[in-house]
């Protein structure tokens, strides 16, 4: 089975694209108080702290909110939207001002929040048989988490935090590519006011 799958080009983007996401996720997380605090010269034990508790809590609360979206969009759309809203958090975070970074950097939990469903449903929806076996290949993706922080900090180390920070472009954008060339067998099913008229009216 193991075999079979990995001769699928499709696996491996899907495996890329977890290993970005949950990277991108930890690599945010885990550099909010240090950004904070080196740039903008707030205390991590309290700004920074608050920021990166607000991060996993709008993380957790955006996932209802893309209950609903998913139920009226198209899951690939609601990536492409998710994945440039976390782009320009992402850029507003590192670029802008110290009272605008301090909730741009929480805000990207909320874009970010909806990504790891819509990416596992889009990946065993690709292919047609195995399942099992691909969602456990999806797990392993998990370790990004650990390597994209690190990357983040080598890059931190020679070129500064802001620039290490920025390799999240590359982490997002590539999320953002599954949004554009996934093809799933079966498309979410989704409620339009249309339907829901008709319905009423029956």
């Amino acid at each position: 089975m193991y075999g079979k799958l990995a001769r699928k080009p499709i696996v491996w983007l899907f495996f890329i694209s977890v290993f970005a996401y949950v990277g991108s996720e930890q690599g945010t997380a885990d550099w909010i108080s240090k950004f904070l605090a080196q740039y903008h010269g707030f205390d991590p034990h309290t700004t920074g702290a608050t920021a990166i508790s607000w991060f996993w809590g709008l993380l957790t609360a955006g996932c209802f909110i893309g209950m609903l979206l998913l139920k009226i969009f198209d899951s690939r759309k609601v990536l492409i939207g998710t994945c440039t809203g976390a782009l320009l958090c992402v850029t507003v975070a590192l670029f802008g001002p110290a009272n605008i970074a301090v909730i741009a950097f929480p805000a990207i939990g909320l874009f970010a929040s909806v990504m790891w469903p819509i990416l596992v449903s889009l990946a065993l929806n690709s292919v047609s048989e195995y399942h099992g076996s691909f969602a456990g290949i999806l797990s392993t993706g998990i370790m990004g988490g650990a390597v994209v922080p690190l990357i983040i900090g080598r890059i931190g180390d020679h070129f500064g935090l802001r620039a290490g920070l920025a390799f999240l472009y590359l982490t997002f954008g590539c999320v953002l590519s599954v949004g554009f060339w996934a093809r799933p067998i079966v498309q979410n099913a989704t409620v339009t006011l249309k339907k829901t008229a008709v319905q009423a009216v029956a």
